[in-house]
């Protein structure tokens, strides 16, 4: 009946961006006040903006593939059906929602290229959802015409006026700007030319996930945040999915990447969170653990240049060393995870935000450090390999202090320390980091 084991179903793409899940209590709670506010705003030809909060691991993403399937199966509900009164959301299988819902233009705009690619794999095999577009934010400001409803995932990745990955890419922002406002309005981003595309839009956000000065800055998105909050449309999620260690995890993880020292050791019951002295050793457990739970992968922080990439003109073998090993960055951009030669490199921030791991090795590079006599962490820019991820947004005038540096390296090793659901492995090249974090993440075992 089957051709593939439990464990392999459940680390597939269609399984984990599967619309067919049970929700959590407040996921479940944020759907249904989603769809009153849609329907009333379709109703009264009104338009609004509704927001999904949510710490890593509550399942944002969960929650946009599941509300994308209810509205597009509320659409195709037929006359004569019956819905099961027992069923979530039965009360809106009707003729006159679902009049209500014909022919509504709906997209999923995800930013990360990567993850994209994924999802749109799974909304190729769910024939109720070939209708959704799975777009970038380009492609919706470029789209001759208007939609609905745009729910974006990880909207704390949309970019505002800066330099782009490419040249080419920089015209098409200021061409769709010029073109949707009549003029290039610096101030405008990406997240303006989705509320002028869509009467109503619904972003998945977690304000902690920036990373780049590219992105949106944190105070123009918590402007927007304190606009749907005074229409209520302000929509928690608490419930941790991923990591086994829960939310206490989370935040413990978090407060050491923003530099504040738990008072003590904390220890997260079967969840495995432990520091490796030897990058070799770190890699080799990674490795032992794969053929048994898959999804096992090796993550660092950007602190290396990618010289094995294959557009490059540089082919390295490996792109750094580490205590006599060789490491390579990943080898493809698109879906890295899922790729064949995953498990024996290593994946960025780029290659990761978004998804879940069985167990995450991260490494934490040498453009992060601590100091003693400060007792804080500080970003060794001559360390930090992504040039994108540190220079100034001289277009809007905007300098990227060291401070800001910080705030996104940081930023980045939380999102790389909360991928793994069974547990994270951490080695970290810096000394003097190294002797603060030992005292609140515990020594990992010697391998047999």
């Amino acid at each position: 009946m089957f051709q593939r084991t439990i464990p392999q179903i459940e680390n597939s793409e269609l399984y984990k961006f599967s619309p067919f899940k049970t929700l959590t209590a407040d996921q479940a709670v944020a759907v249904g006040e989603i769809v009153e506010s849609l329907l009333q705003d379709f109703e009264s030809d009104d338009g609004g903006i509704s927001i999904i909060q949510g710490d890593p691991g509550t399942g944002k993403t969960i929650v946009a593939v599941y509300l994308l399937k209810l509205l597009s199966d509320i659409a195709a509900y037929q006359d004569g059906d019956e819905a099961d009164p027992e069923e979530m959301f039965s009360e809106h299988f009707d003729e006159s929602t679902r009049d209500l819902m014909a022919d509504r233009r709906m997209a999923f705009v995800v930013p990360q290229e990567s993850l994209r690619h994924a999802i749109q794999s799974v909304f190729s095999r769910l024939p109720s959802m070939s209708e959704v577009k799975v777009l970038t934010a380009f492609e919706v400001g470029e789209s001759e015409e208007d939609f609905d409803l745009v729910i974006v995932d990880e909207a704390h990745r949309l970019n505002q006026y800066a330099m782009q990955a490419h040249g080419t890419q920089l015209k098409r922002f200021r061409d769709i700007t010029t073109k949707l406002f009549g003029h290039l309005d610096e101030d405008k981003n990406q997240l303006d030319w989705i509320r002028a595309k869509s009467r109503h839009v619904v972003l998945m956000l977690d304000l902690h996930q920036s990373v780049r000065p590219a992105d949106i800055p944190r105070a123009e998105l918590e402007a927007v945040v304190g606009q749907a909050r005074e229409r209520g449309r302000v929509h928690p999620l608490h419930t941790q999915m991923r990591a086994a260690g829960g939310n206490d995890y989370i935040a413990y993880v978090r407060n050491l990447m923003a530099g504040r020292s738990p008072e003590r050791r904390l220890s997260f019951g079967e969840y495995e969170f432990t520091m490796f002295d030897d990058a070799g050793a770190l890699k080799n457990r990674i490795e032992a653990l794969e053929p048994e739970y898959g999804l096992c992968r090796m993550t660092a922080g950007f602190a290396w240049p990618w010289r094995s990439n294959p557009r490059g003109k540089i082919r390295a073998d490996h792109d750094f060393e580490l205590d006599g090993t060789a490491f390579r960055w990943n080898s493809v951009t698109t879906d890295w995870v899922n790729s064949p030669k995953a498990p024996s490199e290593v994946g960025s921030i780029h290659t990761l935000q978004g998804y879940d791991l069985n167990y995450a090795g991260v490494i934490i590079g040498p453009e992060l450090r601590f100091d003693p006599d400060e007792q804080r962490l500080w970003v060794d820019r001559a360390h930090y390999a992504d040039r994108n991820g540190k220079i100034d947004n001289r277009l809007r005038g905007q300098t990227t202090t060291d401070d800001d540096l910080l705030h996104y390296v940081t930023n980045a090793y939380a999102v790389l320390l909360t991928r793994g659901m069974r547990g994270t492995f951490v080695y970290v090249c810096d000394p003097q980091l190294r002797r603060h974090l030992e005292r609140f993440i515990p020594k990992a075992a010697p391998l047999p």
